[in-house]
């Protein structure tokens, strides 16, 4: 009634949703805006590391209360003991097809070190890409990545 559109982007990922937010641009009309935002999104793999809460069967494996799970596309991909050495075979995983940016987004009860680790190795290991890093509060997982 008040002239306002409003679309939903899908995303499964909080990083799916920096990368359409990134690309939003408010100048530019409806449809096409909503379009550009939704392959953004859709364009941008996503993984994030937590910790095990108890002994589980994953894809990568038994994982016990405590392991370090690192999950690519919501499937426990690597089972480590340390969040940076997880959260670096995570990155090497998704970068191994590619991409030219990578969001870190850190949770609270993340490691003070793993986000400059992690920019450092992208930084020697990948020359074309880029880093960005955003504090993410509370959150469930202690780091989300995402890969455009």
């Amino acid at each position: 009634a008040e002239g306002i559109r409003v679309a939903l982007i899908p995303t499964r990922s909080a990083v799916q949703g920096i990368a359409a937010l990134a690309v939003h641009e408010p100048e530019r009309r409806f449809d096409e805006d909503v379009v550009s935002m939704t392959s953004a999104a859709g364009a941008t793999r996503y993984a994030e590391v937590a910790v095990a809460e108890r002994q589980s069967w994953t894809m990568a494996g038994i994982c016990q209360a405590g392991d370090v799970l690192g999950l690519v596309d919501g499937d426990v991909a690597v089972i480590g003991a340390d969040v940076t050495a997880t959260a670096r075979a995570v990155l090497d995983r998704m970068l191994a097809a590619g991409g030219e940016l990578v969001t870190l987004v850190l949770g609270d009860e993340a490691p003070a070190s793993v986000a400059d680790i992690l920019e450092m190795h992208v930084r020697e290991s990948y020359l074309a890409v880029d880093t960005v890093v955003y504090r993410g509060g509370r959150q469930g997982a202690l780091l989300l990545i995402g890969v455009e």
